[in-house]
């Protein structure tokens, strides 16, 4: 049975390129992971806060190298898209931030990030999201971009909001966290807005 509408993204639509390296014009870069990040990776996720609101846990360095070599062939997937954010004068990790359930004929994919202890309160979050927005709506024709996080987490909804998505609605205890289930909060934008 045929479709009445063509996809919005053909199939190969990232993978036809490498990676990019998207710049934020004040000061870092979004670059794809290197195996040298992995050190830097495993020391971000020994924070509490990243117990918090992350599910994975880094018990060794050799576990987050794991993690970054997977990183590495999520592009050729096209399910998921992830970028190191880091100062683009030092080369500093400063955080990730992330292209996630990617569905191409739809035009849809939700953002995630995270952010180091030394980075928090610096704007990383918000400019490290709109750097990768305007990329996934401008350069490569995404139509809608979601952002999920824990009703709770009153900074990452700060960052969504500043970042020009939209609080759409609740979903009501959709998501655990260690500490028990949790509200989510949906903000989206849509291209063109």
């Amino acid at each position: 049975m045929p479709y009445t509408t063509s996809p919005v993204l053909p199939p190969g639509t990232l993978r036809r390129s490498p990676q990019p390296v998207l710049a934020t014009g004040d000061g870092l870069v979004l670059r794809p992971w290197r195996i040298e990040d992995a050190p830097a990776v495993h020391a971000a996720f020994q924070d509490p806060l990243m117990h918090q609101w992350h599910l994975m846990a880094s018990g060794s360095e050799a576990e987050a190298v794991g993690w970054v070599e997977r990183w590495l062939t999520e592009w050729e997937g096209e399910r998921i898209a992830q970028w190191t954010v880091a100062d683009a004068h030092s080369g500093q990790l400063l955080g990730r931030v992330a292209l996630r359930d990617i569905v191409l004929a739809d035009g849809l994919a939700k953002i995630g990030y995270w952010t180091t202890a030394a980075a928090r309160g610096r704007g990383v979050a918000v400019r490290a999201t709109a750097t990768l927005t305007r990329w996934a709506f401008d350069a490569i024709g995404f139509h809608r971009l979601e952002l999920l996080h824990a009703g709770a987490n009153e900074a990452s909804c700060r960052v969504a909001t500043k970042a020009g998505f939209a609080l759409e609605g609740v979903k009501r205890s959709a998501f655990h966290h260690p500490d028990g289930w949790h509200d989510m909060h949906l903000h989206a934008r849509v291209h063109g807005e």
